[in-house]
Formats: structure tokens, sequence, C-alpha cells
């Protein structure tokens, strides 16, 4: 898929394109070692092992290399945030496997001839190391009486250093909204610490990429958005699965899971900024929103703290494209999460018939330049 595509669109949709894309390159490992994984003791720790930090290596760090699913190893019922935390390691596998990749396809002098800083490698590196790290974090979380995911296949859709780095701001932009939703699915105040420790490092990849690869003013004003419905957003990640890939013993991801029509910006959408009248393009031909005749719907944007509901016209659709203008009050900072729903504010995550779309409002250079 172009970078146009990836930072035109509402982005984040089920649907991106993988057809040219390669799998991740790394393997399965010994079943039996993946499960001495169990023992939260085993192998290097998180903050205290130069390898989630400072390794340079191409081979994938731990336990990235590990990738079978982790069996319960007691019985009893479940951890009051395992499911949370469930959902969270299987996207940060998404994740892990996105730096992974790119650090097996690509060397520094790739980055370099691409006009990036030659520390961007590294930078790279830097990060798939954090995200390894992120990874063991997250399956000790997970209590012994409950599955710990394993690593499906991944493809993603970049091509070259310049669509990686593209994607890279997408993710790592957008990840702060699901985060500030993910938060709030937790019971525990340990696991609300753990999940804002992980947002404040995440923030610091974002930083990096606005700052250094694209030449931006990082700040995104006063509030980073929040977005309340995280599994809405993790389900969006499901587009860079390799259908049939994952470990049986998986769990649902995301779960629960509404499998809500995909949303972006129609094709000949010219700009996202505020103020923008848009085209609302539903993308999965075999997941289409239905619409109510007597009811009333609304484009909920999301932004900062808050929320504003704009009606929509439903009545003639599919025959017509369904229109709305992102409100002008938002500022061109940060992202805009956009979704469809049958009440204003959409107040719990069953008003929400489509979507979420995530609108990158930075860098705007960039933004501008591609579309």
């Amino acid at each position: 898929m172009a970078i146009r595509s990836l930072l035109q669109l509402c982005l984040l949709s089920p649907l991106i394109s993988v057809a040219n894309a390669k799998p991740i390159i790394g393997k399965r490992g010994n079943f039996s070692d993946t499960q001495k994984l169990a023992d939260p003791t085993y192998g290097p720790v998180p903050g205290e092992d130069p390898i989630f930090s400072t390794y340079y290596g191409v081979e994938a760090p731990f336990p990235g290399n590990l990738r079978d699913a982790i069996l319960p190893t007691k019985a009893g019922p479940p951890g009051k945030d395992d499911v949370v935390w469930q959902n969270l390691l299987s996207a940060e596998w998404v994740i892990f496997d996105f730096y992974q990749q790119a650090v097996e396809a690509f060397n520094e002098t790739a980055f370099i001839k691409a006009g990036m800083p030659n520390t961007t490698y590294k930078r790279i590196q830097e990060i798939r190391n954090n995200e390894a790290g992120h990874l063991r974090i997250f399956q000790n979380q997970i209590s012994p009486t409950s599955v710990k995911p394993g690593a499906c296949e991944h493809q993603f859709p970049f091509y070259d250093p310049i669509s990686f780095l593209a994607l890279v701001t997408v993710l790592e932009i957008s990840s702060m909204a699901f985060l500030t939703g993910l938060v709030q699915d937790a019971k525990l105040p340990s696991s609300q610490a753990a999940m804002l420790a992980i947002a404040e490092t995440e923030a610091r990849h974002e930083v990096w990429s606005l700052i250094e690869i694209w030449k931006t003013n990082p700040f995104g004003g006063p509030s980073d958005t929040v977005f309340p419905y995280a599994n809405q957003i993790l389900d969006t990640t499901n587009g860079f699965i390799v259908p049939g890939s994952c470990p049986p013993e998986n769990p649902e991801y995301p779960s629960p899971r509404q499998k809500l029509p995909a949303l972006s910006a129609a094709k000949n959408t010219t700009s996202l900024t505020p103020g923008s009248n848009i085209g609302l393009n539903f993308t999965d031909p075999t997941n289409q929103p239905k619409f109510d005749n007597d009811k009333q719907y609304y484009a909920v944007f999301f932004h900062g703290i808050a929320n504003v509901s704009v009606p929509i016209d439903t009545s003639c659709w599919p025959a017509q494209e369904i229109r709305v203008t992102i409100p002008e009050k938002f500022e061109t900072k940060g992202v805009i999460v956009a979704v469809v729903a049958d009440a204003p504010g959409a107040p719990t995550k069953e008003n929400v018939v489509a979507g979420p779309g995530v609108i990158l409002e930075q860098p705007s250079a960039l933004a501008t330049k591609l579309l």
C-alpha cells in the first residue's frame, strides 16, 4: 500500500492491504523452552538487562524468539485483569513483529540512503528491544491460571524505509488513543500503573519519530486523545495477522470482539484537518453497517478528553456517499478518532456501529505532501 493511503485514510483499517508484504522472518522456538516462560524469573528481566534497550543484533531478542502460547501452570479462576493483559500481549506481538521485520529487512545504510539520520536503524533496534521487554512484562502480568498468548504470523504494508517509517508514526501516535481506553478496562491499580508506565515509553517512541524523522513539532496539545473502547482499536490490527496462523491455544483477540465495519475516508479525500468535509467509506464489502431508517446516526469525533457528535444523513446510503465535516473547533494536533454511532457521544461500545478510524493530524507537512 502506498504511503499516501497509510496517512490519508482513517488509519488502522482492518483491510490494510498486505498483498505485497513479507511475513515476519522469525521462527517458533522449542515448545518446551517456551513453557519455561511460565516462570516469571526465567530469562532476562526487563529493567535489569540491557538486551531490552541496547542490543543491536538482527535476531529476535528474548522473549520474541519463543513464540508459542504459554499454557496455564495452575488450576483456578483467572486473575482480575487477565483478559486485559491477554489482549495487550496479543497486540504487543503485532508491534514487536512489526519492528523485528524491519530490523531483518533493512540495515543502517538503507535508512541513510533514504535521507534519514545515521542513527535511525539503531533507534529502530532500540524500540524493537523495548517492545520485547513489553512482551515479557505482559506475560508476567497474566496469572498462571490463564493462557499467555503466543505470536501469530504478521504481514505489514511497507516496502521500503520511508513507507516503514510512515507506518511507525501512524502506529505510535495511534497507540496513545487505545492505551487511554485500555487503562479504563483494568480493575487493579497495579495494572493501571503498569499500563501508564508502558504508555510513557510509547510516548518517547512517538516523540522520536516526529522530531528525528519528520522534523516536526512533537507537542500534541495539552492532552492526548482519550478513546474509551480500546478493543475496537485493537481489532483493527487483525488486518496485520495472517489468517489461520495464530497458536490454537490463543484466546480470541481482542476479547470481547465486536467485529465492527471498518471506517475510512473516501478515496477522493484531499484533507483530514478540522473543518474538512469528507466522505465516509466502509471498506469491507462483507461487513457493512446496517442503518435503521427511523433512527438518527452521528459521526462522533474524539479529540483530547472531549468528543463532538455531528448528525449524518444515512437515508440514501449506500446509493449516495455519507458526508460529514470534521469539527472546526479541534486543533490540528495529535489524533482524532472517529466512529459512527446511534447516539450522541457514543456513550457505550454497543452504540458504535462502525469504526473506529484514526485520523493523524501530525506530521501535517508529511500528510499534505502525500495527499
